[in-house]
């Protein structure tokens, strides 16, 4: 089935949703849910809302009776405090990415986490699992309290000492230099840094050589899909898992808590393609 959908017709009962954020033209999200409140005939229309202030657009989707958002770069943290009730992970993340408007209430929400474990799950056995995860900047804070609240073991490595170490105490785990990443052995390697996409597209965060020692390798850069780091771990014979599933996993996740269905993964997956 073709991933695009005809939007429905929009009248005074459309219930709006957005995302928030600054820059948000690039975003695949209104593609995506709008594909999907299409195939399953609701009555809902998803649009880009840029906002140069996190707080200011909080008070916005409260004011204009929004239903439901989505958050992204710079305002995950800053929403936090403009919100209701915030879910526990998502408050042990320190970041909100969705926002589900409860009657009066908004409700904060952090999917980025369950994306990237639902990806990862697919593949292997999170409880009890080693995973070196690469990075620490907001990604890999989400995916790595993620994981450790599935029961997986975290390694984490970064090229930056003072911002990876606080993560790594916060996270309970074990810190290395990026450099010394190549030699540990996980069950699992995550990369959560923007290695393999533009300008860094034909580079990786390891060597070829090492990439043996990790069974799994999930890189959460989608653009390019197939990154470099991907390219030479199925040459040794890994797992490898995209930076799609988790952007279109995180992107179910939400579908599901503004609507309360099953979301659509065949048509929301077929339209970040036609989208990439």
């Amino acid at each position: 089935m073709n991933g695009t959908q005809p939007l429905l017709k929009i009248d005074g009962s459309t219930e709006v949703y957005g995302i928030i954020g600054n820059p948000v033209r690039h975003s695949r999200s209104p593609a995506m849910h709008n594909a999907a409140f299409a195939a399953c005939g609701l009555n809902k229309v998803y649009v880009p809302l840029p906002a140069l202030d996190g707080a200011a657009a909080v008070a916005a989707i409260r004011t204009l009776g929004i239903a439901g958002a989505s958050v992204t770069i710079p305002h995950k943290e800053t929403v936090i405090e403009q919100l209701d009730k915030v879910d526990p992970v998502a408050a042990r993340i320190g970041a909100v990415n969705t926002i589900v408007r409860r009657g009066d209430e908004l409700h904060g929400a952090n999917t980025d986490w369950l994306g990237a474990n639902q990806a990862l799950g697919e593949a292997l056995e999170l409880a009890g699992a080693k995973v070196l995860l690469l990075g620490a900047g907001g990604s890999a804070r989400a995916i790595g309290f993620g994981l450790r609240e599935a029961g997986a073991k975290v390694i984490l490595a970064s090229r930056t000492p003072e911002r990876g170490q606080e993560l790594a105490q916060q996270l309970d785990c074990p810190w290395v230099p990026l450099e010394q990443a190549a030699e540990q052995a996980a069950n699992a390697l995550v990369n959560a840094t923007s290695v393999g996409m533009a300008p860094l597209a034909e580079q990786s965060p390891l060597p070829a050589a090492a990439l043996a020692a990790f069974p799994v390798v999930m890189d959460i850069v989608y653009s390019p899909l197939q990154t470099r780091l991907l390219r030479e771990a199925e040459a040794a014979g890994c797992h490898c898992i995209d930076g799609l599933a988790m952007l279109l996993y995180q992107g179910a996740a939400q579908f599901t808590m503004w609507t309360n269905q099953e979301a659509p993964l065949a048509i929301m997956r077929q339209t970040l393609l036609e989208n990439l």
